[in-house]
């Protein structure tokens, strides 16, 4: 009989962790939260000090059973969930749910920041007890964001509609959004134009850029000054006045944190917040990796700090040294700054097995976990390698009144640009741009000269790697929000993702300008800022978390009071479609309801005819080959395939059918993942149309 009980969260992770830790210990799983406040009401006594109800969900009742038999058993309870505030809070719901007091010498605490035997057998060596002020800040943080979102998404339901969500960090970020658009709406280009002559030396061509006249930084507004200036140019000699070199280093930057892996893999690999953190996830839990079994391949991945372990950086440097060479390894370990709040007892991302190549292990990944890998992988090496020397040439040439110049760069030493490169396209490709030899004095040959019209740009729109990093740089919201904020904005069709950026809808605008004009002492910047900084004092235990939330509930309830009376009923109006009610004969709109998605009669209340919504695939129903196959969702939300002439034809199918009948027996083929196979007998074949029959 073990006679050490360890409690993780994941499943994932329990095999290999009693793999490590041999028979003394049995390694259960959580599944995750096993208590937490209930679904269906407020779970808040904001009359007692804000005492919260927690309740244990169904589905966690036969895993509590479970525990609370193997906790009775044990000598030892390890309380192994993840090394944040909400893993300390987990275990201290599993000792509460379990009956055992965190207080009891048979309750120890430990963290990890990798899944390796070394780590695992340094965390059960050096317990400690449940960190009391973390399980403070991550409640105070779950009842203030209850008490925003509770109070707030009603308000909603009765003013705009159901289904509609507010809360305290999420709705900053719609308010982000929404006002970056209308800064792109309000804004008007202003034209702007440039000249580039291109130069013949003795030893190459120079593209060079008119700078200014008489010794004035040049400003050409329009077509009309620019032909003016080319003309006076094509009568100028052109002359070399200075010629200047200088070196300059580059250094590499920290090693990812979770706000700039989100960033990173967003813009390199197009990949969206939350898909990071799930391939992150499983990084970090483990895969099979030929005779090493499952292998946890990167550290725990919601991290705010950039610090490394003093074994973690030997490892890198002595990959980069027997990989690279001795010279691409500085004489000392690189220190990075730390993040601002940052929870220093972590660790950043980085492979814990930095002599695990990307290029090693490539048949035990996903095409997806593989990119990742090779992301952290790459970044962690960098972040120890030796700075990159460029050589940055700036020729300044004069031709009559005007000065012109030609910039250029060389790469001297490429240093950890050999492994990671942090520029954009741009620079890189300015970073490139090679000058020929030149001298002081040395007369060039006009070749061509080229006005080029510009206009002013507006602001970008935010991508969610751009808008995860305005959220971390105002302080707003913590490592583990940011993919599920960015789901909720767009799951409540807030915002939709068009070319990997972010565009608020018309329900995004209405919400937002509903909360940011009658709530725009909460829902700011600001604010929101604050809120963190004093869930940061309650985790160092400098404050009680109930006088941070009493400080916001007294006005905030007064004033939610006051504008639930106040604030008038917003009328959406309606999406209309082609399609006439065959009812009335006007026409339908699309409509939001409880179970998703319907069309309705426009005439309502007078009319109340309703129908599903469907998207129509443009084939025709196998089953009765009359009605066409539509796209649909269920009362769950989930979707399914069926035909447009339900009841009279109940054809139905959970995989996309596609415009393709088997060659086999005729049968309407469907989408399988990557395959196209037949919903009737056993053939398939891959997207790109290589056949395989499965026999």
């Amino acid at each position: 009989m073990a006679k050490n009980l360890l409690i993780v969260e994941s499943p994932a992770k329990a095999k290999t962790i009693e793999r490590f830790l041999g028979p003394d210990y049995k390694v259960k799983a959580s599944f995750g939260h096993i208590r937490d406040l209930p679904k269906t009401k407020l779970g808040i006594d904001v009359d007692k000090n804000f005492k919260p109800t927690y309740i244990i969900p169904k589905k966690a009742q036969k895993v509590i059973n479970d525990l609370k038999k193997e906790v009775e058993k044990a000598k030892t309870v390890f309380l192994a969930t993840d090394l944040d505030r909400e893993g300390e809070a987990i275990s201290w719901h599993i000792l509460k749910a379990t009956g055992l007091d965190h207080t009891s010498d048979k309750a120890k605490r430990i963290t990890f920041h990798e899944i390796t035997k070394e780590a695992l057998t340094d965390a059960v060596s050096h317990p400690r007890k449940i960190n009391k002020d973390l399980v403070d800040a991550q409640q105070g943080r779950r009842i203030l964001d209850r008490l925003v979102g509770y109070k707030l998404s009603p308000l909603l339901w009765t003013k705009v509609r159901r289904g509609l969500s507010a809360g305290r960090v999420q709705s900053v970020a719609l308010r982000l959004i929404v006002e970056r658009e209308r800064e792109i709406e309000a804004f008007k280009p202003e034209e702007y134009w440039s000249i580039s002559a291109l130069l013949k030396a003795k030893k190459g061509e120079i593209t060079a850029f008119v700078q200014s006249f008489k010794g004035k930084k040049i400003d050409i507004k329009n077509e009309k000054e620019a032909n003016k200036i080319v003309e006076e140019l094509k009568k100028s000699t052109f002359k070399v006045k200075d010629v200047t070199k200088k070196e300059v280093n580059r250094n590499p930057v920290a090693p990812f944190i979770t706000s700039t892996l989100q960033q990173d893999a967003g813009r390199k690999l197009s990949f969206s917040a939350k898909k990071t953190m799930m391939l992150a996830q499983q990084l970090y839990e483990g895969i099979e990796i030929g005779d090493r079994g499952n292998t946890g391949l990167i550290t725990y991945m919601r991290t705010d700090s950039t610090s490394l372990s003093s074994q973690a950086l030997n490892k890198i440097r002595s990959v980069i040294e027997t990989k690279y060479g001795k010279e691409y390894l500085p004489e000392k370990v690189r220190v990075y700054k730390k993040v601002k709040a940052a929870q220093e007892a972590h660790e950043a991302i980085r492979p814990t097995y930095p002599e695990l190549e990307p290029e090693a292990i490539t048949k035990y990944l996903t095409k997806d976990q593989l990119k990742l890998y090779s992301l952290i992988w790459k970044r962690a090496i960098a972040c120890q390698m030796a700075s990159a020397k460029m050589e940055q040439t700036a020729i300044d040439i004069e031709a009559s009144d005007y000065a012109l110049r030609a910039n250029g760069n060389r790469i001297i030493f490429p240093g950890f640009t050999k492994v990671y490169e942090e520029s954009h396209a741009r620079e890189e490709e300015e970073e490139k741009r090679i000058l020929p030899e030149i001298e002081i004095g040395e007369m060039l040959k006009l070749l061509d000269l080229l006005p080029n019209q510009h206009f002013t740009q507006p602001p970008p729109r935010y991508s969610e790697a751009s808008l995860i990093k305005v959220l971390e740089e105002e302080g707003i919201g913590r490592p583990s929000t940011y993919a599920p904020i960015l789901s909720t904005l767009k799951d409540r069709e807030y915002v939709q993702i068009i070319d990997r950026k972010l565009i608020p809808q018309e329900i995004g605008f209405i919400v937002s300008d509903l909360l940011t004009e009658n709530f725009s002492n909460i829902i700011n910047i600001t604010f929101t800022a604050q809120m963190e900084k004093e869930l940061d004092d309650v985790a160092e235990g400098e404050t009680k978390w109930q006088d941070v939330i009493k400080h916001f509930w007294d006005p905030f309830s007064k004033q939610l009071a006051e504008k639930s009376e106040t604030i008038e009923r917003v009328e959406i109006p309606p999406e209309l479609v082609e399609e006439k009610c065959p009812e009335c004969g006007k026409q339908l709109a699309i409509k939001k309801g409880r179970f998703g998605t319907f069309l309705a009669c426009s005439g309502w209340p007078d009319c109340k005819f309703t129908k599903p919504f469907s998207i129509p695939l443009n084939i025709k129903c196998p089953k009765c080959n009359e009605g066409d196959i539509v796209e649909k969702k269920s009362r769950k939300g989930k979707i399914f395939f069926g035909c447009s002439r339900w009841p009279e034809c109940d054809f139905a199918s959970w995989d996309k059918p596609v415009d393709k009948k088997c060659p086999k027996c005729q049968t309407l083929m469907v989408e399988k993942g990557k395959k196209i196979v037949c919903s009737n007998c056993k053939y398939e074949e891959a997207k790109n149309g290589d056949e395989k029959e499965i026999l």
